[in-house]
């Protein structure tokens, strides 16, 4: 049983390097091949550099031909592999029985379609997304679940599904939900893995974050458009979800360290979301660009970096 794993990387030298040493530490008792695809659209740092000293293929596309869905249908057209597993290049896997664990589920039910697993921060997380971690993917397993909830930056799904539904190349982004909502449409299942984890590296500006949500709600409206959000849902959820990470910043003894930090986070997540649903019109090339490669990272000092960026590093990930 062959399994492709395809990664979407655009200047991921700090991140990807533990990624495929977390693959490469990889043990296997049904799975009888591993592939390796990076699709990279245009890195200028040291990415297609660290990945060419690697045992992969790596597929080229033009910066201005990227698109989420894009980037994952040319991965998927160059795999070999029964089954696909997505990782974005700045997530690592904390067990050597990942790609197993992903692939697990497919077995138990021929209607099983897509596998995500679970994702949590490290020291470099910004606490809210930390508590979106924790929300979105809990400590149990989902076998039955009903929503098409899922994510591509951990997740699996069969060929034989891909070849008959391809991704939405038109997306801004959530090209995976938009996915999961057609092929449950059609009958198929999504299944949660919490066993299937991986660290997920965000290291995003304010700004950053909401050009993250700013694209996700434009991408939102078109798959599903009767959803809305206006000025007193930004209102509402901004007031809700601050005073809850309040709370459990409270709890954590972490309050007046991540007070500044929360209310930012959480006004710029919903700040972008209620630009996206007001938007109207076309997306420009302008707005794809600051959407897809934004310059600049948030980062206090270079050296709190280097547990990512060293490969020596990757025998710290607590690995069964």
């Amino acid at each position: 049983m062959r399994v492709s794993i395809i990664i979407r990387a655009y200047n991921e030298a700090r991140f990807i390097a533990k990624l495929l040493m977390g693959i490469k530490k990889q043990e296997f008792t049904f799975v009888t091949s591993v592939e390796v695809i990076l699709v990279d659209s245009g890195s200028t740092d040291s990415t297609v550099f660290i990945a060419e000293n690697a045992d992969l293929k790596i597929i080229h596309i033009a910066k201005e031909n990227f698109s989420f869905g894009r980037a994952l249908n040319i991965g998927c057209n160059a795999a070999t592999g029964d089954f696909f597993i997505f990782a974005s290049a700045h997530v690592y896997p904390l067990y050597t029985n990942w790609v197993e664990k992903m692939i697990q589920p497919f077995f138990k039910n021929d209607k099983v379609a897509l596998v995500y697993g679970s994702q949590t921060g490290n020291d470099l997380t910004k606490f809210s997304e930390q508590k979106i971690f924790e929300k979105w993917f809990p400590p149990e397993s989902n076998y039955d679940q009903e929503s098409p909830f899922c994510n591509n930056a951990n997740c699996a799904i069969r060929r034989s599904i891909w070849l008959t539904q391809h991704y939405d190349e038109t997306l801004t982004g959530l090209e995976d939900l938009a996915w999961a909502n057609k092929i449950i449409s059609k009958g198929y299942k999504i299944v949660y893995e919490s066993t299937a984890k991986v660290v997920h590296v965000h290291v995003e500006t304010f700004e950053q974050i909401k050009n993250r949500y700013f694209r996700e709600a434009l991408a939102l409206k078109k798959i599903i458009p009767e959803v809305h959000f206006d000025i007193k849902d930004f209102i509402q959820h901004f007031i809700f979800n601050t005073f809850i990470d309040f709370y459990f910043a409270l709890k954590k003894r972490v309050f007046l360290v991540e007070f500044t930090n929360i209310i930012l986070f959480r006004y710029k997540q919903f700040q972008g979301t209620y630009l996206g649903h007001k938007k109207k019109g076309a997306v420009s090339i302008e707005l794809k660009n600051k959407f897809y490669y934004s310059s600049g990272i948030s980062i206090k000092k270079d050296k709190e970096l280097n547990h990512i960026i060293d490969t020596n590093s990757v025998d710290k990930i607590e690995y069964i």
